[in-house]
């Protein structure tokens, strides 16, 4: 894990020196802590991605293939052919600066390369140097660069410096989608073995086994029986969720951080506790037992592959639509790309429907799939949930909007819903950081790596303030998200900005909340902590 700096010292004016000559012209520089670890060689051979080999961020020689100008512009030619977007965002940005101080990664580290306006210019440059009449014949005058080696490095130092989390694109006058920028960005750099492996890894092990871990499936099935015998020990109620079962209603996807690692374990355990109050016909798959896409982070080809497990599961269980966890990524994919890369879905699946309420979710009508807590808000809204919020009476509760979900989905208010209604205590963090506006965790598109735990600290500043904020003045002391990279990145954040706040998924305060027929007396969370007095029925 690299070193952090204090709070105190993330916070004086720039960090970054601000060097006199040309932004353009100051090479990168790799210091321990500031980049992601390459991805390793087995790992992108494994992928069928071009030219894996061994090669350090540190090095000066990163081993390009010989041809790599003529790769990187025939790639760079396929893309701007293959995505009319990419050639108006190359064209039309005036350079205004609307999006400079909306980025999460410049206001923590005040390094101008991080303001989205000049990241992209990284890539425009080229872009007019290479494919641009004005470029090749005025050069500089036009903003234009040729590639070169020191071009390459400068993709792979910044373009790992965003989260894709799409704020600046929401101020951008001419709504140029940086994060799209990124994402091509990242693809050229594959094409010369160029990728970290923190995303590369999680997808070879989805790929392999299903989910980003790599877990078996005789293992994933013992991990929801064991969560289902922590809930009996609470509840008194016995679970037996039905795995890799043909005939049921619904297709029940969660992200794998959910069913491995704290806190997304009680999250999962409140979408069981839900299932069961509510008898929904669902099953669980051990073969698409991953709903988060770190393929998305990488490339359009990856990110397709990842997901086409979704629907080839779902037409292999024979189920009539599909229920995603709480996911940030998973959810960009689902609503803004499902329909291109995997669609159309499988002959069967229906609009989504609640069984319980009647309503039809036509926004679905498409992909045929939902997020939980569009299904839990409308329950809710119908009164079809009987809760106790008491139980939840010692949290005072503020709520982050992950950027996939808020920004790439609109789920601002059903959220909201879910937290009021399980808990007495809510509290909002100030209005320009939160909804449409939210700030990232600074940890998102794969940037989650312990080994570049400062610039994550620098990138979650916006966010530390936010909840500093509401901890100081309105005694906080729980953050709930509903996204399951939020829910591990946002532990050290809050460690480091707020200590004493604790994380936890919206499902995890409503399956505390959550009264069961037939359950026993609680005394404990899903945490095993004690109930606040007059918590337990």
């Amino acid at each position: 894990m690299s070193p952090r700096p204090a709070p105190d010292a993330s916070t004086q004016g720039p960090r970054a020196e601000q060097p006199r000559a040309r932004r353009l012209e100051t090479p990168p520089v790799f210091s321990p802590g500031s980049f992601c670890h390459p991805a390793r060689q087995e790992t992108v051979a494994a992928l069928g991605l071009p030219h894996p080999h061994p090669w350090q961020p540190t090095e000066e020689d990163w081993h390009l293939p010989e041809n790599w100008e003529a790769i990187l512009r025939a790639a760079f030619q396929d893309r701007l052919r293959k995505y009319r977007s990419l050639r108006v965002f190359m064209d039309i940005c005036a350079r205004c600066g609307a999006c400079a101080d909306k980025c999460h990664f410049f206001l923590g580290t005040g390094d101008p390369k991080n303001m989205p306006v000049l990241r992209a210019e990284l890539l425009r440059s080229v872009y007019r140097g290479e494919f641009t009449l004005a470029g090749r014949l005025l050069g500089k005058a036009a903003g234009a660069r040729t590639l070169s080696k020191t071009i390459v490095k400068e993709w792979f130092a910044y373009f790992y410096r965003c989260t894709e989390c799409r704020r600046c694109a929401l101020f951008c006058p001419y709504g140029i989608d940086t994060a799209e920028i990124t994402m091509i960005a990242r693809e050229l750099l594959l094409e010369l073995g160029l990728g970290a492996n923190w995303i590369l890894e999680p997808v070879a092990n989805c790929a392999r086994s299903g989910n980003h871990l790599g877990i078996r499936p005789q293992v994933f099935q013992e991990m929801v029986q064991a969560l289902c015998d922590d809930i009996r020990e609470i509840t008194g109620i016995r679970l037996t969720p039905p795995c890799n079962e043909k005939g049921h209603e619904v297709l029940f996807i969660a992200p794998s951080g959910d069913l491995y690692t704290e806190p997304g374990v009680y999250t999962f355990m409140g979408y069981l506790l839900l299932f069961q109050a509510i008898g929904l016909d669902y099953t669980l798959s051990t073969y698409a037992s991953e709903g988060g896409n770190f393929g998305l982070f990488a490339s359009a080809e990856l990110a397709a592959k990842v997901n086409a497990k979704i629907y080839a599961e779902a037409g292999r269980l024979g189920v009539k639509w599909i229920l995603g966890g709480e996911c940030g990524h998973m959810w960009r994919m689902a609503h803004q790309y499902m329909d291109s890369m995997n669609g159309p879905a499988p002959a069967g699946l229906e609009v989504p429907r609640n069984p319980v309420t009647g309503t039809v979710f036509r926004h679905a009508a498409s992909t045929k799939m939902i997020h939980i807590a569009e299904f839990s808000a409308d329950l809710l809204l119908h009164r079809a949930l009987v809760l106790d919020p008491a139980r939840n009476d010692h949290l005072i509760v503020t709520f982050h909007d992950s950027c996939n979900p808020a920004r790439a989905m609109g789920l601002l208010e059903e959220p909201r819903i879910v937290l009021r209604a399980a808990c007495n205590h809510f509290v909002e963090m100030p209005e320009n950081t939160i909804r449409e506006r939210t700030f990232c965790c600074g940890s998102g598109a794969g940037l989650n790596g312990d080994e570049i735990m400062a610039l994550r600290m620098q990138g979650g500043l916006p966010r530390g303030h936010a909840l500093r904020h509401v901890q100081r003045h309105n005694g906080v002391n729980t953050l709930a998200c509903i996204c399951a990279i939020d829910r591990n990145s946002l532990r050290p954040l809050a460690d480091y900005w707020a200590p004493g706040v604790s994380v936890a998924g919206a499902h995890e305060l409503l399956g505390n909340a959550l009264v069961l027929p037939g359950e026993g007396e609680r005394t404990t969370d899903l945490r095993r902590e004690p109930l606040p007095p007059g918590g337990a029925p």
